[in-house]
């Protein structure tokens, strides 16, 4: 863990509520924690918990109905949706457990994509990069379909590091994989966010996983009840 004592994330008494007077559902509660350069932070907790509205908040894809949010000393709170949006393409990387690919796109053009919004030059060159790093630039051609659900994380981890993002959030990201792809998935994360010194926020139910992070938050219901601190350690 990163020495420093400034967070690059701050989140301070943070709610999500959604719908009112009868449809009204309290999602998160009173939220506050701080999260540091390089590390490994797990969210866990059981089904419905408040996890991935957490990194959805965190990630400005979630409006929080209070509190504050501070990343890298920006107010993504106070962000309008076209600021949240550039901002996200400019520092963060995404992987969720359903992939979020465009089928209509080879390989290679998905990858090409973020690279493509920020106006990035060489962007081929970096795509071609983010293609080996996964093991996969014999698939560049290649349509989604033709891929296996294996490989389809392999490019979306490949997208979401191409613009070398300060953050990279992951979001049950072996759900949808066998446990074996899973393993490899995770071995594959863990060692290019290290390549690209990424602070990493996973989302996962799987405690296994949880303990390869710097930190574990515990989610129940909506509150967070607690941080552990795991022992250093390499994936």
């Amino acid at each position: 863990m990163a020495t420093t004592t400034k967070p690059l994330i701050s989140l301070k008494s943070v709610h999500l509520a959604l719908g009112q007077d009868e449809t009204y559902v309290s999602i998160l509660n009173n939220i506050s924690c701080d999260i540091y350069n390089s590390e490994a932070v797990s969210i866990i907790g059981p089904s419905g918990s408040g996890k991935s509205s957490l990194l959805m908040c965190m990630a400005g894809l979630e409006k929080i109905s209070s509190g504050t949010i501070d990343i890298l000393g920006e107010r993504l709170d106070l962000m309008s949706e076209d600021e949240c949006a550039l901002f996200r393409g400019s520092h963060f990387g995404f992987i969720f457990q359903s992939f979020h690919l465009i089928p209509t796109m080879t390989a290679l053009e998905n990858i090409i994509l973020p690279l493509e919004l920020l106006g990035h030059d060489h962007k081929h060159e970096r795509a071609i990069e983010a293609l080996s790093d996964v093991g996969l630039t014999h698939r560049a051609q290649h349509m989604i379909g033709q891929l296996s659900g294996g490989e389809r994380q392999r490019i979306a981890i490949a997208r979401a590091l191409v613009t070398q993002p300060q953050i990279l959030f992951a979001d049950e990201p072996t759900g949808n994989l066998d446990s074996a792809t899973g393993k490899a998935i995770i071995n594959l994360i863990f060692s290019l966010r290290h390549k690209y010194n990424s602070t990493l926020i996973l989302v996962t139910h799987d405690a296994q996983l949880a303990n390869l992070c710097d930190r574990i938050f515990h989610i129940d219901s909506g509150h967070l009840t607690s941080i552990s601190s795991q022992p250093q350690h390499h994936a």
